[in-house]
């Protein structure tokens, strides 16, 4: 069952790693509509980890 919320966890790190790197060169390339959108990406990593580390702890 932990297959689940690690599923979760790897997929919130890419949405990560994707944020990151979309609202660095947003910055270099001063594009706030970029920059907007990997912190929306971020967030959205953010939450799926979350969900991943509940799911986890919900199967202990």
């Amino acid at each position: 069952m932990a297959d689940k919320g690690m599923s979760d966890k790897i997929k919130g790190a890419v949405n990560k790693v994707k944020g990151e790197t979309k609202d660095q060169v947003g910055n270099a390339k001063n594009d706030p509509n970029m920059q907007a959108e990997g912190k929306k990406d971020k967030t959205k990593g953010d939450i799926q980890d979350g969900i991943g580390n509940f799911k986890n702890n919900a199967n202990k």
